[in-house]
């Protein structure tokens, strides 16, 4: 969601702020802005549009300081507009504050303020949190400090903020409830940002801070934490993993595109040190002290949102087929909003990429206070869902900064295969020969996905006939459905053709009476346990006059013969199709959504890290 930056230190701020706002806008965002503060003058420029929009703002503009904050906003009270823009002021002018996530209380505190005479500008819940800091600082003559501090036990709602003084130009106050936040520890600077992507370039040295706590960075003093029940914390400071050239696109038009080629490489990773071919074994670190919890599971839930949702319904047939045991694949926001049916027999699987997503974490807090044990699948070391979970596993797929997920599905994927082989062996299901084939098929994908990789000249040609279709269908049995729903997601997202993804024998109960000459459906039509059936669908929608784009299994002649165009994907076992199948759907979207002209890497109206609910 919005993005925030902030630094203190002996450099010039602004560059700092500018180059690190640019590294979040993958998280999504309709407005920019900054703040600088240079001796006890307070300035502010920001804008609806792009941090390109927010340059230009600037112009000439004095942009001197070392100390400022920065942000980039996703609305959600207010529409964006150059008003709505972060950061906000106080009614004194003292005080600029940006902020991500929702305060739910603000309505009640804002007409509390507006009897003690503060005038308001915006139509934003944060404006109300930085009038209402003011008129603690005021009211109770404390410092900065403890000011944020009084006002956070008065907040309803989610936030990760940070706050300057014009009065007190070498303190920078942050906090943090439900949004994440670190606190980057330079040579003689501090930073602060939503995630690492701008910390990464200037220290590896960071604090993750949990819900709860404020991190005062004092020019001289240097870095203390407090919570907000003002009990001081001791800072654990841990060594950032991501690599500055990850963040850069290496000669790629997009970032997607890019994404979608690490696949070979994110895969392995994945796999890296967990799956041993010499020793026939699976071995998961992380999750290692809860084997038998997965062995002894009565059930298992996985929740997730968007494109984890669909990689756990994967998950949900890798389990059932390899370890037999039940599986419910639910979603994030609807899990939490309901009274389920959880116990202390059951296993909760949260999959998440940027381990900070709302729905899920309230979803893992719900279960585990039900007495749930909860294993975590992301991407993101030190997230949020990394520190909630009981044990987990992370995906080693590296940042992911193309707002549609590719590289994420696909280590997910990996991931979940892994732990469901690692369980149907333990609990004595899986045989030993099948489970030593499903290995090694398993270390061949990352190979098989480059062999798909080369059909992209191809799928190009198939993406340019198909980009002005208004509609599309995407089908699939089994393993595929999944895939289709992601193909779908894909094809939405990115290039906003209106696509649905459905299990291929339900065509006939609604989603047929669609199709005509001008309709593109894609489907899964690889050789499997459902091949046969899947080239009677083929054969209904073509005698509709639908126009078939199939994904089958190298060689494949029949459905070659029926179809207007096949990708051929390598032979692999129905288990581990999605691995490959999805590639083909992820390069079309792309290629389509680049010749409709749309911003791929930052498609309208969605954000990288869904972190409000």
């Amino acid at each position: 969601m919005c993005g925030i930056v902030a630094y203190l230190g002996d450099k010039e701020a602004y560059p700092i702020l500018v180059n690190g706002l640019k590294r979040l806008e993958y998280r999504g965002y309709d407005s920019a802005g900054v703040a600088l503060l240079h001796e006890d003058k307070l300035t502010i420029y920001k804008c609806q549009g792009k941090v390109s929009d927010l340059e230009a703002h600037v112009g000439d503009g004095p942009t001197t300081g070392t100390v400022g904050i920065g942000h980039t906003r996703w609305a959600t009270h207010g529409p964006p507009n150059d008003v709505n823009a972060h950061p906000h002021q106080s009614t004194s002018g003292d005080l600029a504050l940006i902020h991500n996530g929702i305060i739910e209380n603000y309505a009640s505190l804002k007409e509390e303020l507006v009897h003690r005479g503060h005038t308001f500008l915006s139509d934003t819940d944060t404006e109300v949190l930085v009038h209402l800091i003011d008129d603690i600082q005021r009211s109770e003559k404390v410092d900065l400090a403890e000011a944020v501090r009084l006002a956070l036990n008065s907040v309803v709602g989610a936030y990760a903020i940070v706050v300057l003084d014009r009065k007190d130009p070498d303190v920078m106050v942050a906090a943090r409830k439900s949004s994440p936040l670190v606190i980057g520890i330079g040579d003689g600077e501090h930073f602060a940002a939503s995630d690492a992507t701008p910390i990464v370039e200037h220290t590896k040295n960071v604090v993750y801070l949990e819900d709860g706590e404020i991190a005062v960075i004092d020019r001289k003093k240097g870095l203390k934490i407090r919570n907000t029940k003002n009990q001081d914390k001791t800072p654990f400071i841990q060594e950032l993993e991501m690599h500055l050239e990850t963040l850069e696109k290496g000669g790629y038009d997009h970032f997607m595109l890019k994404e979608i080629h690490e696949q070979p490489r994110s895969i392995r990773d994945s796999m890296r040190g967990r799956l041993n071919l010499a020793k026939g074994e699976v071995v998961l670190g992380g999750i290692k002290d809860y084997e038998q919890r997965f062995v002894n599971a009565k059930r298992i839930l996985i929740v997730g949102c968007g494109t984890s949702w669909h990689a756990g319904m994967v998950g949900e047939y890798l389990f059932e087929e390899f370890a037999r045991i039940p599986v419910e694949v639910e979603y994030a926001s609807e899990f939490r909003y309901r009274n389920p049916v959880v116990g202390e027999d059951d296993l909760v699987i949260a999959i998440s990429q940027s381990g900070e997503t709302a729905d899920t974490m309230a979803a893992m807090e719900l279960a585990k206070n039900k007495g749930a044990t909860i294993i975590g699948i992301c991407n993101v070391v030190g997230s949020s869902i990394a520190r909630i979970t009981h044990a987990g596993s992370y995906t080693h797929a590296g940042p992911e900064i193309g707002v549609a997920s590719t590289k994420a599905f696909t280590a997910q994927v990996t991931l979940l295969t892994l732990m469901a082989l690692m369980v149907g062996q333990k609990k004595g299901v899986l045989s030993g020969s099948s489970f030593y084939r499903l290995l090694n098929e398993l270390d061949a994908i990352p190979d098989k996905v480059q062999r798909v990789l080369k059909t992209e000249d191809q799928i190009k040609y198939i993406a340019d006939i198909y980009k002005d279709a208004s509609n599309a269908l995407y089908l699939g049995r089994g393993y595929s459905f999944p895939v289709a729903l992601e193909g779908a997601l894909k094809l939405k997202e990115i290039s906003y053709i209106h696509a649905e993804g459905y299990p291929a024998a339900e065509m006939k109960h609604g989603p047929i009476a669609l199709i005509d000459e001008a309709m593109p459906v894609f489907v899964i039509a690889t050789k499997g346990a459902s091949y046969e059936k899947v080239v009677s669908n083929i054969q209904e929608v073509k005698a509709r006059k639908g126009k078939i784009i199939a994904i089958v299994t190298e060689g494949d002649t029949v459905v070659k013969g029926i179809a207007d165009h096949v990708i051929e994907i390598p032979e692999t076992p129905d288990a581990l199709v999605p691995l490959l199948s999805v590639v083909p759907l992820q390069l079309i979207s792309y290629h389509i959504a680049v010749m409709r002209g749309c911003n791929v890497d930052q498609p309208r109206n969605l954000a990288k890290s869904v972190t409000v609910e």
